[in-house]
């Protein structure tokens, strides 16, 4: 059994054989689990502000703290971004539905522009704290590739 969205609706598959009472147990179930998904994938603003701050707990020693984090439509060459004179970091609406460690490397390259605002070495050494920095930024420079964005991580994410 699946459960993915197609547009506002949700498509569950499952056996034909299932009784009717199966078929609405099975469709709540899955709707449940695909909405816990999509809250990982697709978090809140608050939801960003606290994942933001788990973040720079856990790779920054709690030192980046913005004001604020939150979603925006207007960010169509870049994946994030962060204006340290008011600690304001957007996040381009493109990366909901990633996968949450793209969204967490998205958030902390950010965060680490509130502490080192160029893409010099020390901002480096900075995001390489998290596990998966590599892989995530594969993962972006593909995304963009296939999407025909000319994004570089090192001008701008």
């Amino acid at each position: 059994m699946s459960a993915y969205r197609d547009g506002d609706a949700v498509v569950v598959l499952m056996p034909a054989r299932f009784s009717v009472a199966e078929e609405r147990e099975w469709v709540r179930r899955m709707v449940t689990r695909l909405e816990r998904r999509d809250v990982r994938r697709r978090p809140s603003d608050a939801g960003l502000e606290h994942r933001a701050a788990e973040l720079s707990r856990r790779y920054l020693d709690g030192r980046a703290v913005p004001a604020s984090v939150r979603w925006v439509d207007n960010q169509h060459a870049r994946w994030g971004s962060c204006s340290v004179d008011d600690s304001a970091i957007r996040l381009s609406r493109r990366l909901q539905g990633m996968p949450p460690w793209v969204l967490d490397y998205v958030l902390l390259h950010e965060l680490a522009h509130l502490l080192v605002p160029g893409h010099g070495s020390d901002f480096w050494q900075l995001v390489s704290r998290f596990p998966r920095c590599e892989r995530a930024r594969g993962y972006l420079a593909g995304v963009s590739d296939v999407k025909g964005l000319h994004w570089n991580d090192d001008d701008g994410s």
